[in-house]
């Protein structure tokens, strides 16, 4: 049976999208580059800001946003759902650092990362701390 790796993220700008997803996801950073991933780049002709595929680490599963040779044009098949305990305070900040909301419903809000791919902003599990 397989384990979850990673979650991989299509982007014309990974760079960009990493540092979104960095900030939106708690306990996660862009990995560092360390010498022999900058020499590995500079053999493809690359540096760190061109990277194809930038790594983001964090206490769940890697996320890797990888270039993506044409831009989003229809729904995404999969995206992330992120449970907050304050909801309409979590769409602000997320809001602030360049995503956007799509729609609201009663127990989660549908917003787009700045490249436009599909998250959701869950309320807590019933039980849980109820949104501010």
């Amino acid at each position: 049976m397989g384990t979850l790796q990673a979650i991989v993220i299509d982007a014309m700008d990974p760079r960009a999208l990493a540092r979104f997803w960095a900030e939106a996801l708690e306990g996660y950073a862009v990995r560092p580059y360390d010498d022999a991933e900058i020499k590995r780049l500079a053999e493809q002709g690359r540096t760190p800001e061109s990277d194809p595929s930038v790594a983001i680490d964090g206490p769940g599963p890697t996320l890797f946003v990888q270039e993506a040779s044409e831009p989003k044009t229809v729904r995404n098949r999969v995206h992330l759902d992120l449970q907050a305990a304050a909801r309409s305070a979590e769409v602000e900040r997320l809001c602030a650092i360049g995503a956007r909301v799509r729609d609201v419903h009663d127990d989660f809000t549908v917003l787009l990362d700045p490249e436009g791919n599909e998250f959701c902003v869950v309320d807590p599990a019933p039980g849980a701390a109820e949104d501010a």
